[in-house]
């Protein structure tokens, strides 16, 4: 079904991308934020609907608030019996691609879900991020308040102190692994509710990955793997569900339901221990020098004290795309291999990073003062032995 012939036939360069699967209690809150949006260019914005094996009316609901959008819509409604989140991701962004242009690399693709609200300035942002230089950008989620409130206490405890030791880490990753395309303030949520992304950048990484868990995940690394890059915009915000019955497993819904019945499950793989994580952020900044300068090739030093066998560090060496070369390092590597905390690791680990972040800082300040050019944040000998210091050896 397409609405848009009452609208000029150009095609939209910039087309929102929602897979949607029996959200008829959602879906009229979802479009009507959509539709909302301010400071787009008139007719340059289009949305794109991927209705797959709805049972409860959804597409019914959508055919009606489609009709009085005030941007062109295209929905499609399919029924397939091996349906998944990646499947109907790829879908929607496939088609919104397609509408851009066929064979043009030029235009944006954003995605979110149908039971999100997305503010009123949510593409406005993400283009003016893309506009600063960025290739794609990830954005953040926040549980609706109502539906938040009436989650157990203790999972609400529990959320703030992820949320403050994450954080803590990404400001401690920015701080000695610098990306100058994603400076700190930034995030390290990777979430399909708010993803945006250049034409161009989505065709280079061939597309959304088509698995049936965590493809939003698998496809932000994949641009970081081809040297794209990816701003995690703290000042992208969308409202998702608070639900404990989700509709793609594995997903926000399973996962906060998952914390409600096993209190002490573990945090996500990268809540590891602040010395693992100096660690690991002191080993990509090391390998990614060794790499610009070629050393990654013409020594084996950095292979013998990660654990990796020499026939596996010559496959590596010779990736030309330093991202794909640190995350296959990083795979392969016993001594990289992630170990989240549980809840009740974090109040400690917290201290520690913020102790940790104290000296960072001033050390910054210190170099600002002093106009000093040289990138890197330096550790106190305390902090360098506390992680194992790959750099100072």
């Amino acid at each position: 079904m397409d609405t848009s012939p009452r609208f000029p036939s150009a095609a939209p360069d910039t087309v929102i991308a929602i897979p949607v699967r029996n959200e008829a209690e959602r879906i009229e809150a979802c479009l009507r934020a959509i539709d909302a949006q301010d400071g787009v260019r008139p007719g340059s914005l289009g949305l794109y609907l991927f209705l797959n094996n709805c049972t409860d009316g959804t597409d019914r609901i959508v055919a009606d608030l489609a009709q009085a959008m005030s941007i062109p819509v295209r929905v499609r409604c399919v029924t397939f019996d091996g349906a998944h989140a990646g499947w109907a991701r790829r879908a929607a962004m496939d088609a919104a691609a397609e509408w851009i242009g066929p064979d043009g690399t030029a235009g944006t693709i954003l995605t979110s879900d149908a039971d999100s609200r997305v503010p009123t300035d949510w593409v406005a942002r993400n283009l003016a991020a893309l506009d600063a230089g960025a290739d794609a950008v990830a954005g953040r989620i926040q549980i609706d308040e109502a539906e938040w409130a009436a989650l157990p206490k203790s999972l609400r405890a529990r959320g703030k102190l992820e949320d403050a030791y994450s954080d803590l880490l990404t400001e401690l990753e920015a701080r000695i692994d610098h990306d100058p395309h994603d400076p700190w303030p930034c995030h390290r949520t990777t979430i399909g509710a708010t993803l945006s992304v250049r034409l161009s950048a989505y065709r280079l990484v061939g597309g959304m990955p088509m698995i049936p868990l965590g493809e939003d995940g698998a496809f932000v690394a994949a641009l970081l793997q081809h040297g794209l890059r990816v701003r995690h915009a703290k000042d992208v915000v969308v409202t998702v569900s608070g639900r404990l019955v989700g509709r793609a497993p594995g997903g926000v819904a399973d996962t906060i339901r998952a914390r409600c019945e096993i209190p002490d499950s573990l945090c996500d793989a990268r809540m590891e221990a602040v010395p693992r994580a100096l660690y690991r952020y002191l080993w990509r900044r090391r390998l990614r020098r060794l790499h610009a300068t070629g050393r990654l090739a013409t020594t084996r030093a950095w292979s013998r004290r990660l654990a990796i066998p020499a026939a596996e560090a010559g496959r590596i060496a010779q990736q030309p795309l330093v991202g794909l070369a640190v995350a296959e390092i990083e795979r392969v590597s016993p001594k990289l291999v992630y170990r989240p905390l549980g809840p009740k690791q974090l109040p400690r680990h917290i201290r520690v990073a913020s102790l940790v972040l104290v000296v960072l800082r001033a050390g910054a300040a210190l170099r600002s003062r002093l106009q000093s050019p040289t990138p890197a944040s330096p550790l106190l000998p305390e902090a360098k032995a506390m992680a194992g210091d790959p750099v100072s050896r």
